[in-house]
């Protein structure tokens, strides 16, 4: 099974940016699989960030993120990543990587493998 490491997380002001990474163990397909990014703050269940498709064509956002969150991939490095600008204390969570061989999943219970998660913090 593929195992995935995310990074990037850290403390940042409201209206900043920060770019998570996610990597890929290697000798899997890493191209064969749509990558989803999830988040999930204290007492909240997990939700929907953003998702890419296997050739990076193909991207969904979560409304809340929409325009000011981008999802992207290398698949020549095994790594999605994901993009955020104008950051607001409410995009504080731990955010999650997900591989699926799922087309376009936007649910967690579509996504068997999952990072470790990484904190994002944004203060007001």
């Amino acid at each position: 099974q593929v195992q995935l490491v995310e990074s990037g997380g850290g403390l940042v002001q409201a209206g900043g940016s920060l770019r998570l990474s996610c990597a890929g163990s290697a000798g899997h397909t890493f191209s064969i699989y749509t990558m989803g990014w999830f988040r999930q703050a204290p007492g909240k269940e997990r939700e929907f960030v953003a998702a890419i498709s296997w050739s990076g064509s193909s991207t969904e956002y979560a409304d809340s993120v929409k325009g000011r969150f981008t999802i992207s991939r290398d698949n020549a490095k095994n790594t999605v990543y994901v993009q955020m600008d104008s950051l607001k204390p409410a995009d504080t969570a731990v955010y999650y990587c997900a591989a699926t061989v799922k087309r376009m999943a936007t649910t967690s219970r579509e996504y068997p493998y999952w990072g470790q998660g990484t904190q994002v913090t944004v203060s007001s």
